[in-house]
């Protein structure tokens, strides 16, 4: 499992940040818990401590399902940071893959910044069957963290969250044994690479203007379209809160701009239907110019899930009936 993707991998579930938002945080007991005698999950990471990006934060909320993940809220400039990260990561270890650590640059990613609500850094949080629970502001002692880490493995045992992390053990440099063979994965061209790049590091303008590029230079470069839609759909998102998106759209049912950015966010927190339908029931009542509209971003939208997924095959059908 790849939480970290590659360049130019396609990122389809992996921008589910308003259902981070949209979820009630667990905080009770009383969920139903794994099932009598099932063994725990071994779920395969490429560590114990990820990167959590605006990009990839999806692939960590599946990770949840299974295995609790700390999110840690940091900094390069936040001296507090340095100090709590270091008692994290020692943890995660001591722990043995009984929770993750996913650490979460604030200043490369606002999107996670504003879903996790982090008024200051650092801000530690964790996600339990992809849903958020808040913990705790501020560096404190290595004592009341891992009060807390009990405590959140206890609350995941109640929600049947009892997965472990299996992560590759390093190899010393004079190991004699063999060693398998890695697989190698595909070299990317450099426009893709440098788009992801962009991504990770929250400058969708560029990686907009690098996935262009790609597209002007092959049109059947299948990649980088479905790349530049997701993108698009990632800055479209980038700055505004779940509860400001609904709002506007709630009090302006006319305004179209406002009606195709809240199926942006439903999409964005995998309520597909529920974005096709909204788009569809908005067709009939729009002039030429804002069907075309409507039409261009049920098209975007398909790029992001993929056209070959399940639900594109109807929605087609449903918009090319509204057309002729």
């Amino acid at each position: 499992m790849s939480l970290v993707p590659p360049s130019g991998v396609n990122m389809r579930g992996a921008v589910d940040l308003s259902s981070l938002v949209n979820r009630p945080p667990v905080s009770t007991p009383g969920a139903p818990a794994a099932a009598a005698g099932a063994a725990p999950a071994a779920v395969p990471v490429p560590s114990l401590t990820l990167e959590g990006t605006d990009a990839n934060f999806g692939e960590v909320l599946e990770l949840s399902m299974t295995v609790p993940v700390i999110v840690d809220l940091w900094a390069e400039w936040c001296e507090p940071c340095k100090q709590l990260t270091p008692i994290l990561e020692k943890l995660v270890a001591e722990y043995e893959g009984r929770f993750v650590l996913a650490k979460v640059d604030v200043d490369s990613n606002p999107q996670l910044t504003q879903a996790f609500q982090a008024q200051s850094i650092p801000t530690v949080a964790a996600v339990i069957g992809g849903q958020p629970v808040q913990l705790f502001n501020g560096a404190i002692p290595e004592g009341q963290v891992r009060e807390v880490l009990q405590r959140v493995l206890q609350l995941a045992a109640e929600h049947g969250v009892t997965g472990t992390a299996v992560a590759p053990e390093p190899t010393g440099e004079g190991d004699d044994a063999a060693e398998a063979p890695v697989p190698v994965e595909p070299e990317l061209p450099p426009l893709h690479r440098e788009a992801y790049e962009a991504i990770e590091r929250g400058d969708y303008a560029a990686a907009t203007a690098l996935y262009k590029t790609a597209v002007a230079q092959d049109p059947r470069d299948q990649m980088a379209i479905a790349g530049l839609a997701q993108v698009g759909l990632l800055a479209r998102l980038q700055g505004r809160t779940l509860a400001e998106i609904r709002a506007e759209a709630a009090a302006a049912p006319g305004d179209l701009d406002a009606q195709l950015l809240v199926a942006d966010l439903d999409l964005s927190g995998g309520h597909v239907e529920d974005a096709f339908d909204r788009l569809l029931a908005l067709f009939p009542t729009q002039d030429p110019a804002g069907k075309n509209r409507i039409r261009e971003r049920i098209l975007d939208l398909f790029e992001v899930i993929g056209r070959d997924d399940p639900r594109v095959a109807p929605t087609r059908s449903r918009l090319t009936a509204l057309l002729y």
